[in-house]
């Protein structure tokens, strides 16, 4: 598809777009002038309220990449983002744009680094797949299970490499515990822990009471709503705060299950499947517009019978993640490996036992594979997977009850309602691109 016809097919497409180099000139390439063109990733991100900025400088440290082009709909989150690339090259010639349909219409971009609220995951994702871009995208992966699926599709489709910014599974630690694990240390696995944060990081520090105030100039914020229900602006629906909100994030349980919960399934060798029964519950604020569970607790059963416990503000379930089996227990968080009997975290996985896929940096990681066009170590459909056991605990907390799923055709078996909850509906006029 020419980019002309590709941008005809994007909602509110602009009608000319102007203000991009058809050559990148040479001084944009900083130090990495150096590296041949035939090495080179030419990049830009779009998001810049927070993981965007340490996604981009992690890639910026990168001598294969080329920077061009920051994209965010808050001229102030704009200008940081550009002045932090401008000052890591040594020069001005990174474009900034403040809508990224303009951005979309470049025709040099090989990858980009997205970091934006969970309710523009799926809109965002999709239509630069179908520009031809390659994908580094933070956790949760969707805002539905559809829109997941959806995402999955796209990247299938238009041949596209994905990452996940699920990082954890190129620390060392994770990887080590998860093969513990695979390889029978345990014994069968009876039991799978995993603890994720309680209540609200409230960043505006009003805790949801915040009064309904004009949007700042500097902000797009009708943009910023897009596809989501409209609500009128405060400060406590926007920038990192928009988590506690349902229409735009997950809570904590959504915000966390693309790490700890991603790692559950690794080790027990379910990253390509899910549950098949999920329930749970939980607790909600009484006032202000915060909607996300401030406690909560979700079982989620696999084919096996193996159960998992999904908890945050539970104290007994420790953050991080544990598989408990026949004979002992293996624990993994951040800084922290434990093991039952002690001397297990010093086992030694041999060369003809399972060994899982290795990775030291999470960002060379995704530049390797868009060279090499292999999969990464959390690519979409992994990824895709881990949020899924998020959104059907999110579905089985709302309507109180148990949900059996199928995870081979993603249904919710003889409950309507629950399976209606599976997607989301969108805002006229966005419509989600294919």
């Amino acid at each position: 598809m020419k980019r002309r016809e590709f941008l005809k097919t994007v909602p509110f497409a602009a009608a000319g777009v102007a203000g991009f180099p058809s050559i990148v000139p040479a001084s944009s390439l900083g130090r990495q002038g150096a590296v041949a063109p035939s090495n080179r990733i030419v990049m830009a991100g779009i998001g810049f309220g927070m993981m965007g900025i340490p996604n981009m400088e992690a890639f910026l440290g990168k001598d294969e990449v080329q920077w061009v082009a920051v994209c965010d709909l808050d001229k102030n989150h704009l200008a940081e983002a550009k002045g932090i690339v401008d000052k890591t090259l040594g020069n001005t010639d990174c474009t900034a744009y403040t809508d990224f349909r303009e951005l979309l219409a470049r025709p040099d971009i090989d990858a980009v680094s997205i970091a934006v609220p969970d309710h523009w995951h799926a809109f965002l994702s999709i239509s630069c797949a179908r520009a031809g871009w390659d994908i580094y995208a933070e956790k949760p992966f969707s805002h539905s299970l559809r829109e997941g699926r959806a995402m999955c599709d796209a990247v299938k489709r238009y041949g596209r490499i994905w990452q996940t910014g699920s990082w954890q599974r190129s620390v060392e630690k994770f990887r080590p515990a998860c093969e513990l694990v695979r390889n029978g240390r345990i014994g069968k696995i009876e039991r799978v822990e995993v603890g994720l944060p309680e209540g609200h990081y409230d960043f505006a520090r009003t805790f949801g009471q915040e009064g309904i105030t004009p949007p700042p100039p500097e902000l797009d914020y009708d943009l910023w709503v897009g596809p989501a229900p409209y609500a009128p602006y405060c400060k406590a629906r926007v920038h990192m705060n928009w988590r506690w909100n349902m229409d735009f994030g997950g809570g904590q349980l959504m915000d966390w299950i693309g790490h700890h919960g991603d790692i559950a399934h690794w080790g027990i060798g379910c990253e390509y499947s899910g549950p098949v029964e999920v329930e749970g519950r939980g607790e909600f604020p009484t006032n202000g517009i915060y909607n996300s569970a401030l406690r909560y607790r979700v079982t989620a059963k696999y084919a096996d019978g193996t159960p998992m416990v999904i908890a945050g503000g539970h104290p007994e379930i420790r953050s991080g993640t544990r598989w408990i089996g026949e004979h002992g227990w293996v624990y993994v968080d951040r800084g922290r490996f434990e093991t039952h009997p002690a001397d297990l975290v010093n086992e030694v996985i041999g060369p003809n036992e399972i060994q899982l896929y290795k990775s030291t940096d999470h960002y060379q990681n995704f530049l390797d594979c868009v060279k090499t066009r292999t999969l990464t170590i959390t690519p979409a459909e992994v990824a895709h997977r881990s949020a899924s056991v998020g959104h059907l605990s999110i579905i089985a907390i709302e309507l109180g009850r148990k949900i059996r799923w199928e995870p081979a055709t993603e249904t919710i078996l003889d409950d309507p309602e629950a399976e209606r909850l599976l997607s989301r509906s969108y805002r006229k006029p966005w419509v989600l691109p294919q």
